[in-house]
């Protein structure tokens, strides 16, 4: 059996079926090809598949598909803005994330960027101690721990002085 599923991604409307069963992350990943969401304990552990629903970061291993019908969903994908010439430009916490070396492997980074744009959205002047309590749900394999924090709070300053301070589709 396939249930209707229609929401906002990204800021565009899609529409499809679903099983009942199926999760979030696996709708985003394998109806939608949008592959920035990764799979990493499918048990809410690890924070590897984070995304926003309605402006909140929500694990999406632990969200069925036909629980985000009408949602807006935010992928890491969708964090980048367009400029007028179609261009996508990094978010800030995507650039500081580069710029501070936040990532190893990977593998982890879109659910951290994630939770911390979202941390930093709720608390746009977070202490060390508050940016390393919000990404508690979130493992880094790599141990990457002390960059992702300085990212976090690098991204935080420049989301403080940028108009551009949320997901652009939230």
């Amino acid at each position: 059996m396939q249930i209707p599923v229609s929401c906002v991604v990204n800021g565009t409307t899609v529409s499809s079926e679903a099983e009942p069963r199926m999760l979030l992350v696996d709708f985003l990943r394998n109806q939608l090809r949008l592959t920035g969401t990764h799979v990493g304990c499918d048990t809410s552990q690890c924070g590897a598949c984070v995304v926003h629903v309605d402006g909140r970061a929500v694990k999406s291993c632990s969200m069925l598909a036909v629980q985000a019908e009408g949602a807006k969903i935010t992928t890491i994908e969708g964090l980048a803005v367009k400029s007028g010439a179609g261009r996508a430009g990094l978010h800030p916490m995507q650039a500081a994330f580069r710029a501070e070396h936040g990532l190893q492997c990977g593998f982890c980074t879109p659910g951290m960027i994630m939770t911390a744009v979202e941390l930093v959205t709720r608390n746009p002047d977070p202490s060390e101690a508050q940016v390393r309590a919000g990404l508690e749900g979130n493992f880094c394999r790599c141990t990457g721990y002390h960059n992702i924090v300085k990212a976090v709070l690098t991204a935080a300053a420049e989301m403080r002085s940028s108009p551009r301070a949320e997901s652009p589709h939230v």
